[in-house]
């Protein structure tokens, strides 16, 4: 009887799979008619209003129905809980392996004992940038990889070039960043100031400062030094 139950059942049980599959996939065909291009990452339904959730590739996110005739553009809040499950899944969805990070390729200062953990992407030119620079003056035990990022001119790329191959690449990072003072011409190999550039925009990184703490999870812009001890106390916790 039950083996007979289980035959009748498994061949539905593929077919409604199948219907969701090709629902899916439905709306991927016409979220990416409508943008008149193939920018869909993914497609995955939602536990919330029959909604699809579309993930495009440029990160964005975005909601819309079975037959893509409505799309929204914005955050879906929980009324019972009052939390914003659109944030919570961009946080999720730029989250990164920190252990992927190529540090190699990051200027590496260390504050007191080092033990906690964060990386920056940042253009030297970037106002913000220089105001974290600031903050982070009075974070101690800590240990700060900075990668270079000149996205905002090419005057960034020629000071990252420069701080990259100074004597003390931290001490002339510090010493524009803090004090205005320009860094000296330099030579030296700076690829990796090119791979930083080809790193970021893999992981989608389209303005400074971008932070990435311990745990993988992404700041993006400046946040003061009391946010930034917070998050990472939140970090240490788990």
């Amino acid at each position: 009887m039950q083996l007979r139950f289980a035959r009748a059942v498994l061949p539905l049980m593929l077919a409604a799979a199948g219907i969701a599959h090709a629902d899916e996939a439905s709306v991927k065909k016409g979220i990416e008619a409508f943008l008149n291009a193939p920018a869909v990452e993914s497609v995955k339904k939602t536990p919330y209003g029959g909604l699809y959730e579309v993930v495009l590739k440029s990160g964005e996110l975005v909601y819309t129905d079975e037959k893509a005739g409505f799309i929204i553009d914005g955050s879906i809040i929980d009324s019972k809980t009052r939390r914003n499950v659109t944030q919570a899944r961009q946080n999720e969805l730029s989250r990164i392996d920190f252990a992927s990070l190529p540090l190699d390729q990051a200027i590496k200062q260390v504050k007191g004992n080092g033990k906690r953990v964060i990386a920056t992407f940042e253009d030297p030119n970037c106002g913000y940038c220089k105001r974290l620079a600031k903050e982070l003056e009075g974070v101690d035990d800590i240990t700060i990889y900075t990668f270079l990022y000149p996205i905002l001119s090419p005057d960034s790329v020629d000071k990252s070039k420069n701080i990259w191959c100074a004597k003390d690449k931290g001490d002339a990072w510090n010493d524009w960043m803090l004090d205005a003072k320009t860094p000296a011409s330099a030579n030296c190999d700076t690829t990796a100031i090119q791979k930083n550039t080809a790193f970021g925009q893999k992981l989608r990184i389209n303005g400074t400062p971008t932070i990435f703490l311990a745990d993988g999870n992404r700041i993006g812009g400046f946040v003061p030094a009391k946010e930034l001890e917070r998050m990472m106390s939140q970090t240490s916790s788990k």
